[in-house]
């Protein structure tokens, strides 16, 4: 089967990083040898009077929520409208280089977007304001957030990050090609012998369409993570020091994706490097994409958007998924701090999350605006994530995780394209990441 012409990336994207990021986090680092480390000052805020005048720059790498963001900074307008914001767009896959580059001269974005596995790398080393007194003021409200956010986004006991969003992963499903395909719709109380049964199923009877029945990929949250968690297993211990890919759990996690690769239910690891599954999913030639609660605004618009269905993930061992969430943080070394700041209490507030979830562009972070989102495609059963979030585990993440995200980049595709065994591969892994945690320390 062919690959569908590659699109745009979609989404928060989470293949994390990359050779490049690991280079870029070393720069990083070395642009910050003035810096006497997490950031003390910045902790004071006093509120930008409504006549501030300032332009700020507001850093993102999501395309698809755009047409929300800017809803947003419609009503962070009517408050301040002499504070101009430009929104600077730049996907995912080259979003954490630029920022690197940018943190390395102190000239990061006013406000921009962060996540987990770049998070204790940027607060550690003084770049991130700390939102202190925002909250001393009563501006922001760390109660309306989920803990696990807050503390997703709290280094040295100091928090930094306002969580904007959340996200949990599971499995949407095309109607159309099942039918097509004249396979049954399985249960939502699926184990993994049955997605990797449909998923075959399905790719045997679409040949002649050149299309699949899964797909597995390079992206740990959307895929091995999942599977690991299911499995029983870890990807690192609690505290951050060492990896656990040579465990029994970790390895059966892994050779799941393998056995659904060399079963011919999902394309080729080079096929999914070409065009990721996400892409081969709003082509028309995936039935079942595993991804994230993010990717709902990809199908705003589409022929799709009334043929999708998402389904929890499969059961293993036990049931589980991944949970993540973006922040809003703003720079230590901005020159607009009282107007940055601003801005990011109205996207922390009720008002900004509501009008993301209303949109379907996210799951709000926000307390008691969750339900929004389901409601954005009603037949779908968005509420499976929502669901999720009980038996859900954090992604994993340590102060440098792009150092052993490269690893998993480059280690994995052997072990996912059966040409070198699993355990081999997870063996190697296990003892490059802890070389890699090592100098963490």
């Amino acid at each position: 089967m062919h690959a569908p012409t590659s699109a745009k990336g979609r989404g928060r994207r989470r293949a994390l990083l990359g050779a490049v990021a690991a280079i870029g986090a070393a720069v990083l680092l070395a642009g910050c040898s003035t810096s006497s480390g997490a950031s003390s000052a910045g902790g004071d805020y006093e509120k930008a009077a409504k006549d501030t005048k300032a332009t700020l720059t507001y850093a993102v790498w999501d395309e698809n929520q755009v047409k929300a963001i800017k809803a947003n900074l419609e009503g962070f307008n009517e408050e301040y409208p002499d504070i101009k914001v430009n929104v600077d767009v730049t996907p995912f896959a080259s979003y954490w280089t630029k920022l690197q580059t940018q943190g390395s001269s102190n000239t990061l974005p006013d406000v921009f977007w962060m996540n987990g596995p770049n998070f204790q790398l940027y607060a550690a080393n003084g770049k991130l304001a700390p939102i202190t007194g925002e909250v001393e003021a009563g501006a922001i409200d760390p109660a309306k957030y989920s803990s696990a956010l807050n503390d997703l986004y709290t280094y040295d006991k100091t928090q930094y990050g306002v969580p904007k969003d959340f996200d949990t992963i599971g499995v949407w499903m095309n109607k159309a090609l099942f039918e097509k395909a004249g396979v049954a719709m399985p249960s939502k109380d699926w184990t993994w012998d049955d997605f990797q049964k449909t998923g075959a199923e399905l790719s045997e009877k679409l040949t002649a369409d050149g299309a699949y029945g899964a797909a597995g990929g390079m992206d740990g949250q959307t895929t091995y993570y999942d599977t690991i968690f299911q499995a029983g297993g870890n990807v690192i211990d609690a505290d951050g020091t060492k990896s656990e890919y040579d465990t029994a759990a970790a390895e059966a996690g892994l050779q799941f994706w393998t056995d659904l690769i060399a079963s011919g239910a999902s394309p080729s690891i080079k096929q999914l490097t070409d065009t990721t599954a996400d892409q081969w999913f709003t082509s028309g030639k995936l039935a079942m994409y595993q991804g994230g609660s993010w990717f709902r605004s990809a199908l705003t618009g589409t022929d799709l958007e009334k043929d999708v269905v998402v389904y929890p993930l499969p059961k293993g061992k036990e049931q589980a998924t991944v949970i993540h969430g973006v922040s809003n943080v703003v720079s230590a070394n901005t020159k607009n701090k009282a107007a940055a700041q601003a801005l990011q209490v109205y996207l922390a507030s009720k008002q900004a999350q509501q009008q993301q979830g209303d949109m379907g562009a996210v799951i709000p972070a926000y307390e008691g605006t969750q339900s929004a989102f389901t409601k954005t495609m009603p037949d779908a059963d968005l509420q499976v994530f929502l669901d999720a979030v009980d038996y859900a585990k954090p992604l994993p993440v340590s102060k440098n995780t792009a150092a052993w995200n490269t690893l998993e980049t480059n280690l994995l595709p052997s072990a996912f394209d059966g040409s070198t065994p699993v355990d081999d591969v997870a063996k190697q892994l296990a003892q490059k990441m802890d070389a890699a945690l090592t100098k963490e320390q």
